[in-house]
């Protein structure tokens, strides 16, 4: 249930417009947008949602049609003839000399007349990673309509392109607010950019569970971990794993690994698992985070990049003890030792770090009770109502 929000009556009967650059049907990205609709219809805004493609029957976006008139909007991507460039004005002199293209296409022409027809008094973009939604800003800033960022990763081996500097340097200072998930993506995006973005905040993305523990599971027939995620090698590392898991020690040890998610590699992970004969993992498919907790004793996330992982944030709720890379903001999250284990990404680390979490195996229950405990020290009440209030102080000055 959604509790009471207090509007301003003057806030009432304004357009907001989203834009989500999640290429996948629904992500962990798109969790504090879409719950920050229910308050933004609190408040008589009327939300347009755009994405390169969305799938219309998911259920996430069938709630947000049908329970708050979201209006739905595709954009369509690929690259045209070049588009005359409206950023000319917006550039300095030197800036004019040096920038060398916008890479303007079908999608983002299409976004700039929407915006034009729609006329919003607030765009939301919201980046799966630290600039792959800059373009949609820019289309903001040209017809002058206040805008806000949100990032939900940095990635220490991805950085912009050169000759998109200009450009998205002037969008991240006229930006309204930018808002990141993590210290590490904001402290990242900074060092890639090379100043200090004053306007600047990190945000804390919404959870789907309960921050009350789940029953331990017995251990008497082994233990049992899960590693949730995308099944993405790029990001989430499941062929680090894999190959640890090969190790004679790991085969010989009553832990077995079960894989929960989809995505573009399964075939690949599958094969691997096949090859190297790892008869202790499964791959489960997408599971309900509320559905997970009551069967597993732990989480083990060996990613290679990360924003803010909502699925550590929910184990621990859950009271239960995560191992994981340092990637993203996840030390942000997990104290070693203490709250889980947490290793460099790489293949020795993380076998070092599981070693260490198996010899306090007969500790996990209570290490995930710390776990528990400080996630809630961490997380606010209700994420997406304080991000809204945020959105009404940069517009009104008032929450």
């Amino acid at each position: 249930m959604i509790p009471e929000v207090q509007i301003a009556p003057h806030l009432h009967g304004k357009k907001i417009v989203i834009y989500s650059t999640c290429q996948d049907d629904w992500g962990g990205s798109e969790e504090l947008w879409s719950r920050s609709i229910p308050y933004l219809n609190k408040g008589g805004k009327e939300v347009f949602v755009f994405k390169e493609k969305i799938n219309e029957s998911h259920p996430a976006f069938l709630r947000l049609k049908n329970d708050y008139h979201v209006h739905l909007k595709e954009v369509r991507p690929g690259y045209t003839q070049r588009i005359r460039s409206r950023i000319g004005r917006l550039l300095s002199p030197a800036q004019r000399t040096s920038h060398r293209r916008i890479p303007e296409n079908l999608a983002t022409e299409n976004f700039f007349r929407a915006l034009k027809k729609v006329r919003p008094e607030l765009a939301i973009i919201s980046q799966a990673i630290n600039f792959d939604g800059l373009i949609f800003a820019l289309q903001c800033l040209k017809l002058n309509i206040p805008y806000v960022i949100i990032s939900h990763k940095a990635v220490d081996f991805y950085w912009p392109d050169y000759r998109d500097r200009d450009y998205m340097t002037l969008v991240w200072k006229k930006a309204l607010q930018c808002f990141f998930v993590s210290r590490h993506n904001l402290r990242l995006t900074e060092q890639q950019f090379g100043f200090s973005l004053s306007n600047s905040q990190v945000v804390i993305n919404p959870m789907k569970v309960s921050l009350t523990p789940v029953k331990y599971p017995s251990t008497s027939d082994g233990f049992r971990l899960a590693c949730v995620g995308r099944l993405f090698l790029l990001d989430k590392g499941q062929d680090i794993l894999l190959r640890i898991l090969a190790l004679d020690k790991w085969r010989k040890r009553p832990l077995e690994v079960t894989f929960i998610g989809a995505g573009v590699d399964y075939a690949g992970l599958t094969a691997l698992k096949d090859y190297l004969q790892l008869n202790q993992v499964r791959f489960a498919g997408y599971r309900e985070a509320g559905q997970i907790w009551s069967h597993y004793h732990g989480l083990i996330l060996p990613s290679r990049s990360e924003g803010m992982p909502l699925v550590i944030m929910e184990a621990m709720a859950a009271g239960r003890m995560a191992i994981v890379t340092r990637a993203g903001g996840n030390a942000e999250l997990v104290e070693d030792e203490v709250t889980g284990f947490t290793s460099e990404v790489n293949e020795r680390d993380f076998d070092q770090a599981m070693e260490r979490a198996w010899c306090r195996r007969a500790d996990w229950e209570d290490i995930g009770l710390k776990a528990s405990r400080s996630i809630r020290r961490m997380v606010p009440g209700v994420p997406e109502e304080e991000f809204v209030q945020n959105l009404n102080t940069l517009l009104y000055g008032t929450h």
